[in-house]
C-alpha cells in the first residue's frame, strides 16, 4: 500500500442506529495538514485514497505543477471505509446498514481527529461529490469551496433505478463484478462516444465486435482490482445521496451552508443528469447563494469527470489559482 495511515473510529453510530467499529484509511499529499491549506479529495465508486503520482486517478488534475498544485495544497484523500483499498474492507458486515450521509459523518470525525479546523476545498466526482453534499450540510461552516463534479446532492429515481440494478445483479449473477460493470459503462458513456471510439468494428482475434471486447475488458479488470464486498457497499452510498435527509427540504438544507458552491456538470453525462444541476444552480441563486454553474462538453458522458481534463482545470483554476472565474 502507499503511505496509508488510519484513524480507529470507535462505536461510530449510523444513522439507522447500528453501532460499528470503523477503521477510516487515508493518504496525503503535498505540504503538512498542519501548515498549507487543505483540499479534501472524495473518491468515486471504483476510486480510492491514491489521487495523485504515479498511479494517481486524478493525476492529471492533482500534483507538482497541476491544477491542485501538491506545492501549494495539502491534499486529503479518504477511503470509503470497506471499499477494499486497505486492510480494513471487511469492516462493513452489512453494506445496508450504511447511507451516504454516514460516510459523510466517518470523513468529518477524520478531519476532526487530524485537528484540521478549516477546508480550502471539498472536491469529489460521482459518489464522491455526493458525499461532498452531505458534508457541507452537517459541518456548514467548514468548508470554503464546496465543488461536486458530476454529481447530485441527491439520488433522482433514475439513479436509484440504475442502483437497484446493480444490486440485483451484484447480488445474482454468476459473475457479478464483471456483469455489474459491463451494465454500468452504458451509464458512464454515450452512444456517440461508443461511435467515437469504436464505428463498429470488428476484433478480428476474438470475431466479436470491439465494443463487446472492450467491456468484457472493463468487466475482468475490475474484477482483478475490486471486491464484490466492495462494489455492493459503495452501490448503496451511490443510491442513498440526500442532503434533505435531516432538514427534509432543500432550502432549509442549503441555506445554512456557508461555502462558496461550485457545480461542475457533464452536458451529455446520462447518469447524473446536467438538467438537475441546472435546476440546483437556479434555486441556489434565488436563495441568493454565492454560487457559480459550469457544465464540461463532452461526448463522453459521465466518464468525462476522468477524461476532460483540460475543461475541468480550466473551470477549477480561478478557484486553485487565482484566475479569473467565467460563471454561467
Amino acid at each position: 500500500m502507499l503511505h496509508l495511515k488510519t484513524i480507529q473510529i470507535s462505536n461510530f453510530k449510523t444513522l439507522n442506529g447500528k453501532t460499528i467499529p470503523i477503521t477510516l484509511s487515508y493518504q496525503t499529499f503535498g505540504q503538512s495538514i498542519q501548515n498549507a491549506p487543505v483540499v479534501l479529495v472524495n473518491h468515486a465508486l471504483t476510486g480510492n485514497s491514491n489521487v495523485s503520482g504515479p498511479e494517481g486517478w486524478w493525476k492529471e488534475l492533482i500534483g507538482d505543477g497541476k491544477c491542485i498544485d501538491t506545492r501549494k495544497y495539502s491534499v486529503l484523500a479518504f477511503n470509503i471505509p470497506g471499499n477494499g483499498f486497505d486492510d480494513a474492507s471487511n469492516s462493513i458486515a452489512n453494506y445496508k446498514d450504511f447511507v451516504a450521509g454516514d460516510i459523510a459523518q466517518i470523513f468529518l470525525k477524520g478531519i476532526e481527529e487530524l485537528k484540521i479546523q478549516s477546508l480550502f476545498a471539498v472536491i469529489g466526482g460521482s459518489v464522491g461529490g455526493g458525499i461532498a453534499w452531505e458534508m457541507a450540510t452537517l459541518a456548514p461552516t467548514l468548508i470554503k469551496h464546496l465543488i461536486p463534479v458530476a454529481t447530485d446532492w441527491k439520488s433522482t429515481d433514475w439513479l436509484i433505478a440504475n442502483c437497484f440494478l446493480q444490486d440485483n445483479i451484484l447480488n445474482n449473477s454468476s459473475n457479478p463484478i464483471e456483469d455489474a460493470r459491463i451494465h454500468a459503462m452504458l451509464c458512464y458513456r454515450t452512444a456517440q462516444s461508443f461511435k467515437f471510439k469504436f464505428n463498429r468494428t470488428i476484433n478480428k482475434n476474438l470475431d466479436v465486435f470491439n465494443i463487446e471486447s472492450w467491456l468484457a475488458h472493463h468487466g475482468d479488470k475490475l474484477k482483478e482490482r475490486f471486491q464484490l464486498s466492495a462494489y455492493k457497499l459503495i452501490n448503496q452510498i451511490l443510491k442513498t445521496i440526500d442532503i434533505t435527509r435531516d432538514a427534509k427540504d432543500f432550502d432549509a438544507a442549503v441555506l445554512r451552508i456557508e461555502s462558496n458552491i461550485h457545480i461542475i456538470a457533464v452536458d451529455t453525462d446520462l447518469f447524473f443528469n446536467a438538467s438537475e444541476n441546472r435546476e440546483t444552480y437556479k434555486r441556489l441563486e434565488q436563495l441568493q447563494k454565492k454560487v457559480s454553474y459550469h457544465e464540461i462538453n463532452s461526448i463522453h458522458g459521465h466518464d468525462a469527470f476522468l477524461i476532460e481534463f483540460e475543461q475541468l482545470t480550466n473551470i477549477l483554476s480561478s478557484i486553485f489559482q487565482g484566475r479569473s472565474e467565467k460563471v454561467a
